[in-house]
């Protein structure tokens, strides 16, 4: 049975203070869970907390199961914080509403309600019919946004989209045939930084050729959490001396084909075929996109090139567009950016920005 300590000095006092520490909680484990969302639970008992969990890696237990574990039978009375309604359903593991029940809970705040249909409000109403109070919505806006992968692809079938892009000061993306660094260390560190936060990443053949990417994460400690890789490649010319197919054994490759297989030197180094329908001789990307939110795969980061973004943005597929602008110009014999800062399509709403050395990176959503 864990002790309870003493509230600090700057222990939260509110319940939107709880709320705000479950929800960075729940942060640590984004990118690591599989197809659940990172989920934070913190129970909290005569101002103290008795219990804290994270959606553990791969997605089980649960946060709220975590939470009750450590908590034990000071879990008896407690307020329970969670940044996910708690779900109601019989799947890997009993419903974990029915688990705060058990534990004698008091009270239970959730940031957000789960979309999932075997979920969606009646986590809440077993909560309730039990007579444990039930508030829901703080901090909510702040939830959506962390799990925004999840959500859409529990709402739309597919994963949250977002197109990253490098863009010189006179609007290029680098040049033809030639490796340009747009950016400087610091814009590329938060690069691998999101890769770590994606499920996975995409680029098209034209960037397999000119850059030889891997397309891992390389942030000290992050490693681990390198994306599962997909290019999209109708030909399917890939060459097995690229860094992507020599790495495929390590960090999953996909090949994103018309072609009813892959060559054998692709398949005997690891390299998966992703069999695609075609539409008007082009891959059809909402197809695609079908298929990726179908093995849970929740959030997919574009990272080039120019007529990869150009037809996600066309299609009206894009999600979420975070857009580097670097210090230096590329010359009238670079590769045009689809868009820039100036023609950004109105359907997507100005974010925040971060500076990082020499470089901006705005960051514009769609709704």
């Amino acid at each position: 049975m864990m002790s309870l300590r003493p509230m600090a000095r700057n222990e939260p006092r509110t319940h939107a203070e709880w709320m705000g520490a479950c929800l960075r909680l729940a942060r640590r484990h984004r990118g690591l869970t599989g197809t659940n969302p990172s989920v934070g639970t913190l129970l909290v008992k005569d101002g103290r907390v008795v219990g804290r969990g994270i959606t553990a890696k791969g997605g089980r237990p649960h946060a709220e199961r975590v939470a009750l574990d450590q908590a034990g039978p000071n879990a008896v009375g407690s307020i329970a914080y969670v940044t996910l309604e708690p779900c109601a359903h019989h799947g890997a593991t009993p419903p974990c509403a029915q688990a705060l029940i058990n534990a004698g809970v008091a009270e239970v705040h959730t940031a957000y309600i789960d979309p999932d249909h075997r979920v969606d409000g009646k986590g809440h109403a077993m909560l309730r019919e039990a007579e444990i109070a039930v508030h829901a919505g703080q901090g909510s806006e702040i939830a959506g946004s962390d799990m925004r992968g999840y959500l859409t692809r529990k709402r739309l079938g597919r994963p949250m989209v977002t197109l990253k892009l490098a863009v010189s000061r006179d609007g290029m993306l680098g040049r033809t045939g030639e490796e340009v660094s747009i950016t400087g260390p610091l814009a590329r560190a938060m690069v691998h930084r999101m890769r770590a936060e994606h499920d996975a990443i995409a680029v098209g053949r034209g960037t397999v050729e000119a850059d030889d990417p891997d397309l891992t994460c390389r942030l000290s400690g992050l490693e681990a959490r390198s994306p599962e890789r997909f290019i999209f490649d109708s030909a399917g010319v890939l060459t097995e001396t690229s860094r992507l197919v020599a790495s495929a054994r390590t960090v999953p490759v996909h090949l994103i084909s018309t072609l009813p297989g892959l060559p054998e030197h692709l398949l005997a180094s690891g390299v998966r075929h992703f069999a695609a329908e075609a539409e008007n001789g082009h891959i059809a990307l909402p197809e695609v996109l079908d298929d990726l939110g179908a093995r849970g795969i929740s959030s997919l980061m574009l990272e080039g090139g120019a007529q990869l973004a150009s037809s996600f943005l066309n299609a009206g597929l894009v999600d979420e567009i975070a857009f580097f602008v670097g210090a230096k110009d590329v010359g009238p014999d670079g590769i045009a950016s689809p868009i820039t800062l100036a023609t950004i399509p109105a359907e997507f709403n100005a974010g925040r920005t971060l500076q990082l050395g020499p470089n901006q990176l705005h960051f514009f959503s769609k709704g």
